[in-house]
């Protein structure tokens, strides 16, 4: 394969030819060609944290919540057929330009085994062309809040609470068996484009045994592991609480705190915290459109970047307009945490470089990402007249990119070394009808939720009252 006449992002604006053999970038040259439009090439992006959700929450009755009443009005969602739901999340990631996907899988779908499920999902995966990292959801405790569930259940009507309790108070599994289910999940899906990692949801729904089991499985295998961490002021307080010497020294303590550890989100984490993170050579996924919509805050990102912090970026199946644009979240994340004033904590290349090298590492994808000989064929390509859209004088690309970018500028995008985008559309599965099914899917299913959303304003009432009392207090 060769892209021919194509502009690299950040480098000597005469078109080049891009060489591709055996997956990788095998020649960068001068070209004659002038293509038309006019074709502008960057590294494919990277999301480091992401749920792949079949569609998004607010259709279901979540917008303008916080994370902890959001999370459960998940439960109005029926379950519907994984693969139809992956095939539905990684497309819309590969239209917005990623290359690279963290699924971090907290809902099981069913009714078939979790491998099953896994396998489905490594099925879409591959149908869509992307790389995807596939981490299990593992927790062992506070399935209702971050306490005790009777605080909110003693509140709610009988029929409501025998509700909530069948919905979310059903048996975890052992240490053990967690770990054993997710090394078989990996034995059975696992490929060159396809992995797995540990997915610890967060301190505040796994115990210490749990964690140091992960710890130790991690260290004795080099698998990675994939955890949320101080997203919002209520996990703040939790960890407060729970661990008064701090919960980034006791992740350090028991082992969990190193190279193998990507922590989403870090919004309320402090500078000590943040010093410990870098020292660990630990990665930081931040999501800033995720964290204004669930009203989690701005997490300090400029300020890991100066302590060291390995950061890459996430879109938490929540970009700022609900559609997976990564493009768009690169230059989000940017302009909150590249500086103000005249005062630059990182440029918009480094940036830009950053985020893809550090999400591929968390990732566990091959390469850096960067467009050089040797590297992964991993490249977006992006129409360059459309970004120019004024063409009054010359403007450098990384302006443009930076300005207004986003999905709707995507020409092509190879992962592999195989075109899955072409002029903004899949070449595989069609993803209007992935769509459209699930919609009709879960327009059916909605009567069974009938019994969840009668007994949600009780829930939410409860689980509100709850958080409100842990704020500010021993």
């Amino acid at each position: 394969m060769i892209l021919s006449g194509v502009t690299l992002l950040g480098s000597d604006p005469a078109p080049v030819n891009i060489v591709i053999e055996n997956g990788l970038i095998a020649a960068i040259s001068p070209s004659t060609a002038t293509p038309s439009p006019r074709l502008l090439a960057l590294p494919a992006l990277a999301n480091a944290h992401d749920h792949a959700r079949p569609l998004s929450p607010t259709s279901f009755g979540g917008a303008g919540k916080p994370l902890e009443t959001w999370l459960l009005r998940l439960g109005a969602m029926p379950a519907i057929d994984p693969y139809l739901g992956a095939l539905a999340a990684f497309g819309r990631a590969a239209r917005g330009g990623a290359a690279s996907v963290m699924a971090h899988y907290t809902r099981a779908h069913g009714p078939m085994s979790l491998i099953d499920e896994a396998r489905e999902i490594a099925r879409a995966a591959s149908d869509v062309g992307i790389r995807v990292t596939f981490a299990l959801f593992m927790r062992d405790r506070n399935p209702l809040v971050y306490g005790p569930s009777s605080a909110v259940l003693d509140t709610m009507p009988a029929e409501a609470r025998s509700i909530v309790e069948a919905q979310f108070l059903s048996p975890m599994p052992s240490a053990s068996e967690q770990i054993a289910r997710v090394e078989a999940i990996a034995a059975a899906v696992e490929s060159p484009t396809f992995t797995v990692q540990f997915g610890p949801n967060g301190p505040q729904w796994c115990s210490d045994e749990l964690l140091g089991a992960i710890a130790d499985a991690s260290a004795r295998t080099g698998r990675r592991i994939h955890m949320h961490l101080l997203e919002t002021l209520y996990q703040r307080a939790f960890a407060d609480r729970a661990y008064p010497q701090g919960v980034v020294a006791h992740l350090r303590d028991i082992g969990l705190l190193t190279q193998r550890l990507t922590l989403a989100h870090c919004v309320h984490a402090r500078p000590d915290e943040l010093d410990l993170i870098a020292q660990a050579g630990a990665i930081i996924a931040t999501n800033p459109s995720s964290n204004l919509h669930l009203r989690s805050g701005i997490a300090p990102i400029g300020e890991a970047i100066k302590r060291g912090c390995r950061v890459a970026l996430g879109v938490d199946a929540s970009a700022l307009d609900e559609d997976d644009d990564i493009l768009r979240e690169m230059r989000l994340g940017h302009f909150l945490h590249g500086g103000w004033g005249f005062e630059n904590v990182i440029e918009r290349g480094p940036w830009l470089e950053t985020i893809v090298a550090h999400g591929r590492f968390a990732n566990g994808a091959p390469g850096a990402g960067a467009l050089k000989i040797g590297e992964p064929a991993d490249i977006l390509v992006l129409d360059l007249d459309r970004l120019d859209r004024d063409g009054i004088m010359p403007v450098a690309p990384v302006d443009l990119v930076f300005a207004r970018a986003s999905m709707a500028h995507v020409a092509r995008l190879i992962v592999a070394a195989r075109e899955i985008v072409r002029d903004g559309r899949l070449t595989g599965p069609d993803l209007d009808a992935a769509h459209a099914a699930l919609r009709e899917s879960y327009r059916r299913a909605m009567p069974s939720r009938q019994p969840f959303l009668n007994a949600w304003t009780s829930l939410e009432a409860g689980a509100a009252q709850f958080y409100r009392g842990q704020l500010g207090c021993c």
